[in-house]
C-alpha cells in the first residue's frame, strides 16, 4: 500500500511563491531648499553637527527660531563674526643659518674641529627640541580654537583642507611653517578653491613636504605636480604621466627662503610645455588655471565636500551611490558655474532637502576631532586637559598636523576598530567625570560637568521634561545626543531610568550621559 504522504515528484511539486524584493530605501536627490516649516530642532541639530561640531540645546533652539535661511547664512557668511584667537608663537626657531654661522661650520669642518662641530650640532638639536614643544602648543591652540570659535564652519573647513592638502610636521620639522599653512587654509576656507590651489604651490610647508623647494629646470621634481592633480584637484585617471612631467617643469623654481615664497627665475624651465592638452610656456599659475578648466576638477572637489559634510562617497551601496553621484554632479555644476566660489555650493547643500533627509542624518562616523570637540561644544563639558585630548585624538588615529601621508586620513569606517573604540569611550568618561583609565584629573572636583543645565535648556524644546517624567527626559536626551529616540540599547537605558526614579540629580544625569556616549549610535552624527 502506497504512503499517501510520500514526497511528490518534481513535476507534481507546487511552484514556489515568488518573493517580493523591496527596493532599497534611498534619500531624496533633491537639492531644492527644505520647506521652512520642516526646519525644526532635529534639523537645526543636524546642521550644527555637520556644518560645525555640534551645538548646545540653546544654540539649536536659536537656529530653530531663526529658520533655515538665516541659520545657513549665519554659519556660511562667518567673516562678519569677530574672532581673533591668533597663536602667539616664534617664527625663527628653525631659521636658516646666517652667513657667519655657515662660514663657522665650514671652517670647523676644514680644521676637523670636533668640539666646534659638536657644539653647532647641539645648537641645532636644541632648536629642534624647542620647535617640537612649540608644535605641541600649536596643536593645543588649534584644538582650543575649534572648541571656542563662534565660526564653527570655518574650523570644520580648515580641518577638511588640512586633510586634503595633507602636510606632516614629522617630515618638514618646522612648526611655524605648519602654522602658516594652517592660517592660509583658514583664511581661504570658504573662499575660492582656485585661490587654495594657487596658494598651496607657494606654501613653504607644502614645497618642503613634496620636495619642490629643490626642483630645478635641469632636475625637475615630480612630487608636487603629481599630487596637485591626483590628490588635490583631478583624481586618479584624469591625467597622464606626461602631464606630470610637464607640470613638474612648470613648477621648477618654486621655492622659499626662510618663511617667504620665492620664485627663482634662473631655476625655472622656460621652454614650451603641453599640460592636459594645453600648449604654452607654462608656469605654476598657468598649471593651476589649466586644471581648473577641467570639468573633472569641479566633480572631484564637489565629491570631497559631499564626503566631508554629507556621507561617505562612494559608499559601496549602489542605490545610495547613484543618488549621491547625482547630487555631487549637481554641486559640481554650481561650483564650476560660480568659478569655484565655495560659499554658493555650501549654502545650496546646507539648504537642500537631500542634506536633511532622514536617511542622511546620523549616518556619518565622527572623526576623533569631531568626537572630542563635539562633546565639549554640545554637552558643555569641561575641557580639562588639552594634552590629554590631543593624545586621545592621536590614539584614535587623527593627530593634528601629523596626517599619515600625503593622502591625509581615510576617514569613515577606518576610524573605528577595537582599539579606537576603547579610547573613544575612555575620553568621553574623562570629559564627563575627569576619570582616566589610571588616576583622575586633579581639577575634576572644581571643573564639574553640569548636566542639569542641559535639561533646563532642553525643556524649551521639549516642555514635558519639566514634569520630571523619566520617559520624557530620556526621549529628550536621546534626541539631543543621538538624533534618534529608539537606539538599539534603549531598553537598558529605560532600566537605568527606572532605577533612578526620583533621583535624576547631576550624578544620575552624568551616568545617563556616560551610558549614551558608550552606545554605537553616539559615534555617528
Amino acid at each position: 500500500m502506497q504512503n499517501s504522504t510520500a514526497t511528490p515528484t518534481p513535476a507534481s511539486r507546487p511552484a514556489p511563491t515568488p518573493q517580493r524584493t523591496e527596493p532599497p530605501r534611498v534619500p531624496t536627490s533633491s537639492l531644492q531648499p527644505l520647506k521652512p516649516e520642516l526646519f525644526g530642532f532635529e534639523e537645526a541639530r543636524h546642521l550644527l553637527m555637520r556644518a560645525g561640531f555640534g551645538g548646545s540645546p540653546d544654540q539649536i533652539q536659536l537656529l530653530t527660531r531663526w529658520g533655515l535661511k538665516k541659520s545657513v547664512d549665519y554659519l556660511v557668511d562667518y567673516d562678519d563674526i569677530k574672532y581673533a584667537g591668533d597663536a602667539d608663537v616664534r617664527s625663527d626657531i628653525m631659521r636658516e643659518p646666517t652667513v657667519e654661522e655657515r662660514q663657522e661650520y665650514r671652517q670647523a669642518q676644514a680644521r676637523r674641529d670636533e668640539d666646534a662641530l659638536a657644539r653647532l650640532r647641539l645648537m641645532r638639536q636644541r632648536a629642534q627640541q624647542v620647535d617640537r614643544e612649540q608644535m605641541r602648543e600649536i596643536q593645543n591652540w588649534w584644538l582650543t580654537r575649534m572648541i571656542e570659535t563662534p565660526r564653527p564652519l570655518q574650523e570644520k573647513l580648515t580641518l577638511l583642507w588640512h586633510g586634503h592638502f595633507a602636510t606632516s610636521y614629522r617630515t618638514i620639522e618646522n612648526s611655524y611653517h605648519m602654522l602658516m599653512q594652517n592660517n592660509f587654509l583658514r583664511k581661504n576656507a570658504a573662499g575660492n578653491f582656485g585661490d587654495l590651489l594657487g596658494g598651496i604651490i607657494r606654501d613653504p610647508a607644502m614645497l618642503a613636504y613634496l620636495n619642490n623647494n629643490n626642483s630645478r629646470k635641469d632636475r625637475p621634481n615630480e612630487n608636487l605636480a603629481r599630487e596637485l592633480m591626483e590628490l588635490f584637484s583631478l583624481g586618479v585617471g584624469n591625467y597622464s604621466e606626461d602631464d606630470i612631467k610637464q607640470g613638474a617643469r612648470a613648477l621648477t623654481g618654486y621655492t622659499f627662503d626662510g618663511n617667504e615664497f620665492v620664485f627663482q627665475q634662473r631655476n625655472h624651465d622656460t621652454g614650451g610645455k603641453t599640460i592636459l592638452g594645453v600648449k604654452g610656456n607654462h608656469n605654476g599659475d598657468d598649471f593651476v588655471k589649466i586644471i581648473l578648466q577641467k570639468r573633472e576638477c569641479a566633480r572631484f572637489i564637489a565629491g570631497k565636500l559631499y564626503k566631508h559634510f554629507v556621507n561617505d562617497f562612494p559608499s559601496g551601496r549602489p542605490a545610495f551611490d547613484k543618488v549621491a553621484q547625482g547630487v555631487v554632479d549637481d554641486l559640481a555644476r554650481t561650483l564650476s558655474g560660480g568659478r569655484y566660489e565655495l560659499r554658493p555650493v555650501l549654502k545650496r547643500l546646507f539648504m537642500s532637502q537631500h542634506f536633511y533627509d532622514p536617511l542622511v542624518r546620523g549616518e556619518q562616523i565622527k572623526s576623533p576631532v569631531q568626537l572630542i570637540v563635539g562633546a565639549v561644544r554640545q554637552l558643555k563639558t569641561p575641557v580639562r586637559d588639552l594634552s590629554v585630548l590631543n593624545d586621545a585624538a592621536e590614539r584614535m588615529g587623527q593627530e593634528l598636523f601629523f596626517p599619515p601621508s600625503v593622502k591625509g586620513w581615510d576617514g569613515g569606517r577606518a576610524w573605528i576598530n577595537t582599539a579606537t573604540m576603547f579610547v573613544r569611550q575612555n575620553i568621553m568618561v574623562f570629559l564627563l567625570t575627569g576619570r582616566r583609565p589610571i588616576g583622575r584629573d586633579a581639577l575634576a572636583d572644581q571643573e564639574r560637568f553640569e548636566p542639569g543645565k542641559l535639561l533646563t535648556q532642553l525643556a524649551d524644546a521639549y516642555p514635558a521634561v519639566n514634569g520630571g517624567d523619566s520617559t520624557a527626559v530620556l526621549d529628550a536626551m536621546l534626541r539631543f545626543m543621538l538624533g534618534r529616540t529608539n537606539p538599539a540599547g534603549r531598553a537598558a537605558l529605560e532600566d537605568f531610568m527606572r532605577s533612578r526614579t526620583g533621583k535624576l540629580d547631576d550624578e544620575g544625569m552624568t551616568q545617563l550621559c556616560m551610558l549614551i556616549t558608550s552606545m554605537p549610535e553616539y559615534q555617528l552624527c
